[in-house]
């Protein structure tokens, strides 16, 4: 019988502004001392479950970035090759980035504001193209072109970005036999986990994806999902997973 193919995503530790209740999208805020502990935790719950792997893949901010070095390093594979990639970062909040929720609802309604961050495919509103957090002004986008570079997006544009990378950047990886983990954020997982498990747009609005816990995808030959599981206790992924669905905005 043919081994499914293995591949483990992990969502990045938390964030300096997850602790503030604040939406952080492209911003590249770094990993609190909890999200240290998380990344840490990772890594040793792969270890424990003799996983290796061969190349990592990340997104272009750093609370992935630290997540993946502090995960590895536990497995004494800081070594690996690393391939990072815009289209695995988090999902970009727009004019809401840098804004707490709480008072963001506050100013403009929770039914808005949830309307923004959980609906499939409403977008918040758009940064200014003169604004500096518009993502034209980071150097580390200089050779993205600028039709692709987003103001604002909603889940169905992450997807849109998303998926064209696992084709052209993972999937040639898991061809080639490599053993990989992705190390990324709740919506560029969510965009993933959406493809290969073929969710519904209305449902993929309600998986929650706890930070620091991964998550085991067995893929057949033709790269379709068969199984997934998080390691470690199965209670404590879901009450992580609980904590992100109740975190306001």
């Amino acid at each position: 019988m043919t081994k499914p193919i293995v591949l483990v995503l992990v969502r990045h530790g938390e964030s300096t502004w997850n602790l503030e209740n604040r939406f952080s999208g492209w911003t590249d805020v770094p990993l609190t001392a909890t999200g240290r502990t998380e990344a840490i935790s990772a890594g040793k719950l792969m270890a424990e479950a003799g996983l290796a792997f061969d190349v990592v893949h990340t997104s272009l901010l750093r609370r992935a970035i630290s997540t993946a070095h502090l995960s590895l390093d536990q497995m004494d594979l800081h070594w690996l090759p690393v391939k990072r990639s815009w289209r695995l970062n988090e999902r970009h909040y727009g004019a809401l980035q840098g804004l707490n929720k709480k008072e963001t609802a506050a100013r403009h309604g929770p039914e808005q504001v949830f309307l923004w961050r959980r609906s499939y495919d409403v977008p918040p509103p758009d940064l200014a193209e003169d604004d500096p957090r518009h993502p034209r002004f980071d150097p580390r986008y200089r050779d993205v072109p600028a039709s692709e570079l987003p103001a604002s997006e909603c889940l169905a544009d992450v997807v849109a970005r998303t998926v064209p990378y696992w084709k052209s950047g993972i999937v040639p990886d898991l061809a080639a036999g490599k053993r990989m983990v992705v190390v990324a954020h709740g919506n560029s997982l969510r965009a993933l986990l959406k493809y290969l498990k073929a969710i519904d747009e209305e449902a993929i609005t309600r998986l929650n994806i706890p930070t620091g816990i991964p998550l085991v995808v067995e893929l057949d030959q033709d790269f379709r999902h068969l199984r997934d599981h998080y390691l470690g206790d199965p209670e404590v992924a879901a009450a992580a997973a609980a904590a992100v669905a109740v975190q306001a905005g």
